[in-house]
């Protein structure tokens, strides 16, 4: 099949986000995959090679930036809010459905780490999702904190507890955002520094990136739980997970399975960041393309 790429956008609380709908020629209304990234990610790094394929295979796929970040506008950029990412999910969402040469009556989410657990906690309030992919999800921000923070020590927090207080200050008095590192190395500071993040990172999005994130979401994260959602989850569930991610443990992982009614999941013996390249990529897009089949093609 030919796989078109068009530009479209909506609009989340005001804002124009930025997006790509993918689809195949010669199938007339697919259904459609709402596409987004994780932890300060863009809808390039590597979210076409999943559209592409779910493309190729007769669905549509709506890939979108996050305000204030990518394409999408928005002040001030860099700005990771749970709340904020969640709404654009929903925009995203009633903008697929809002196609006329689509089928938005059969839509299922993917998430890959943070849009993982952005996922789980958009489908629990639409209510009327027909399928999930959760990649690698982050599901529980306590959790995934309180392993960093372990792995990383006190130099780990102190630097974190200051960073966060100091850009919550920043936006208390109107000021412009304190930035930290997104990634970095383990003999650095960064938002994520467990070995071979900023790899990790420069892996899929070629090592050209504003490496950097306001540092409020380093305390406000952990109040972010989309696990407390995943009993409301009505639909059919895939999550796959990497066996020896740095980041986001096991533990939680198995929580969030148990939490979900209708679930799947798929182990792989790789790190975080393998899943989007490779031959694990090609593994588990093969894997989630045949969930997606089953549920929103047979």
């Amino acid at each position: 099949m030919t796989v078109t790429r068009r530009d479209v956008d909506f609009t989340s609380r005001g804002t124009r986000c930025a997006a790509w709908l993918y689809r195949s020629e010669g199938v007339d209304d697919p259904p459609v995959v709402v596409m987004a990234h994780g932890f300060g990610g863009e809808r390039d790094w590597r979210l076409p090679a999943f559209a592409e394929h779910f493309a190729e295979r007769g669905f549509a796929a709506l890939v979108f930036d996050y305000r204030r970040f990518g394409a999408s506008e928005g002040e001030p950029r860099n700005l990771i809010t749970p709340k904020g990412h969640v709404r654009d999910w929903m925009a995203a969402v009633d903008h697929a459905r809002s196609l006329d040469d689509v089928d938005g009556d059969r839509l299922a989410l993917w998430g890959s780490s943070f849009s993982g657990g952005h996922t789980v906690t958009a489908a629990a309030r639409d209510g009327d999702v027909d399928a999930l992919v959760a990649q690698v999800p982050f599901s529980d921000g306590i959790r995934t904190v309180l392993h960093l923070v372990r792995a990383g020590g006190f130099d780990y927090l102190s630097s974190a507890v200051a960073a966060g207080a100091k850009d919550l200050v920043r936006k208390l008095t109107l000021r412009s955002p304190h930035y930290v590192p997104i990634a970095g190395e383990p003999d650095e500071f960064a938002a994520l520094n467990r070995p071979g993040t900023l790899e990790g990172y420069e892996s899929i999005n070629g090592g050209d990136w504003d490496n950097r994130c306001a540092a409020r979401i380093l305390l406000t994260v952990l109040a972010y739980r989309p696990i407390a959602s995943a009993e409301q989850v009505a639909c059919p569930t895939l999550v796959v997970e990497a066996e020896e991610d740095n980041i986001i443990t096991g533990t939680t992982v198995d929580r969030l399975i148990n939490r979900l009614d209708d679930v799947e999941r798929v182990r792989y013996p790789v790190g975080h960041f393998d899943v989007y390249t490779g031959k694990t990529f090609e593994a588990v897009v093969d894997r989630e393309t045949a969930f997606l089949e089953r549920h929103l093609l047979e």
